[in-house]
């Protein structure tokens, strides 16, 4: 058993544990209504859009009212094929045991965001051109859907949204940990900067960026809790397979052995809150200037 537990552990244990149970209070208490969303209070986004889903609308419509939903499509699928490409290189260069970095983790997360936003443009893209064809004057016969798939279509929308906000959160701490910590201070053998490593750090950001400033979805402030989950279940995963006999921690700040861990383990906690108010304030001034600076093409979601 490679994991020796000291007296001061239990309190990185208690942390871990405060966070989790915190973060599924409040999400339990403000997450009520995601899949009931009354949508005829939306206003949609695409001129030609009159259906009752107006809130699944906002997986694939973009804040641009002008853009046609195939440019979300296209810049998904760019960035999904790009980011897949990254992350084969990086399973190829160094095996699966890559996956003991949250790096990893975060990225792979992202992959999946995009793969969903992929599908959802799809049937966007679908929507915008039948709505097209059956236009007839000012009105527009759409096609009514069922019940049962709206509701499949609304529990799609609030995973991706979840996803979405969970990797925004992620992507932050990624990269700070990265450019700001691991570069300059912790620099080695194993941590060795290369071009792969620079192009996944860059990747994750930079098409999390071009898919913020194109898509129209909202930013909760509430939903900072699922990151702290996925950053806990990462916690909890190191400490599995170091109980199981992985020898090394990827990251140094994660180790138990050290007596000031626990001010580690409440630092990482801690800095959980501006990494996604840094993602959450990017969109909030999208929302706030944009709309100043681009009064007849940009609608706030």
């Amino acid at each position: 058993m490679a994991l020796i537990v000291y007296w001061y552990d239990f309190i990185c244990f208690a942390i871990v544990a405060a966070a989790i149970v915190v973060s599924l209070w409040f999400l339990l208490r403000r997450e009520r209504g995601c899949l009931g969303i009354d949508d005829t209070a939306h206003v949609s986004l695409l001129p030609l859009y009159r259906s009752k889903s107006l809130g699944s609308a906002q997986l694939w419509t973009s804040c641009w009212t002008r853009l046609h939903p195939g440019w979300l499509l296209f810049t998904r699928s760019t960035s999904f094929l790009s980011m897949a490409a990254l992350l084969a290189w990086d399973i190829l260069k160094w095996d699966a045991s890559i996956f003991v970095y949250y790096t990893e983790w975060t990225f792979l997360l992202v992959i999946i965001y995009f793969a969903m936003g992929i599908a959802a443009s799809v049937y966007g893209c679908l929507i915008h051109s039948k709505e097209l064809a059956l236009e007839t004057g000012e009105d527009v016969v759409v096609e009514k859907v069922g019940d049962e798939f709206r509701q499949r279509l609304e529990v799609y929308g609030c995973f991706m949204q979840i996803i979405f906000q969970t990797s925004a959160g992620a992507v932050v701490l990624t990269d700070i940990v990265f450019w700001l910590v691991i570069v300059p201070f912790l620099s080695n053998t194993r941590f060795g900067l290369n071009t792969l490593m620079i192009c996944m750090h860059t990747a994750n950001a930079g098409f999390l960026l071009l898919e913020t400033v194109l898509n129209s979805l909202p930013f909760p402030w509430f939903r900072m809790g699922y990151f702290v989950l996925w950053s806990c279940l990462y916690v909890i995963f190191q400490w599995i397979i170091h109980a199981c006999g992985f020898t090394w921690w990827p990251y140094p700040f994660l180790e138990l052995d050290k007596p000031w861990a626990p001010i580690w383990y409440l630092s990482m906690t801690i800095v959980h809150i501006p990494c996604y108010g840094a993602y959450a304030a990017i969109v909030k001034a999208k929302n706030s200037c944009f709309p100043y600076l681009f009064p007849n093409t940009f609608v706030n979601p």
